[in-house]
């Protein structure tokens, strides 16, 4: 399996219970591709250094996948959700997983 981690930015106005809806869905559809999410990591609102989307803050969260390969369903998702000002998908070098003790992290 390989290692992935995920940055979403959401509207700094998005509710949490939204928020937790998108993490769910998002952990839903790493289940149905044969991977797991290791871990939510909710940095809160925080300032941009420049305008993105007609604002000026926004909700950040990253997440660590362990998938098969990566994760399309999601990044459609997020492409289309309303919500979201933008996401980015990282696949981990294999000796970052492991320094991170995502121990199914093969290649």
């Amino acid at each position: 399996m390989r290692a992935y981690e995920l940055m979403v930015i959401f509207k700094a106005d998005t509710e949490e219970s939204t928020v937790q809806t998108f993490i769910n869905r998002m952990e839903d559809t790493a289940k149905e591709a044969g991977g797991s999410l290791e871990k939510t990591d909710k940095w809160g609102i925080r300032q941009f250094a420049y305008e993105m989307k007609k604002q000026d803050s926004g909700f950040y969260i990253v997440l660590e996948f362990l998938a098969p390969n990566a994760l399309s369903e999601i990044d459609r998702v997020l492409r289309l959700a309303d919500e979201v000002i933008r996401h980015k998908f990282i696949r981990l070098p294999l000796d970052e997983a492991h320094r991170r003790g995502l121990a199914g992290a093969l290649v």
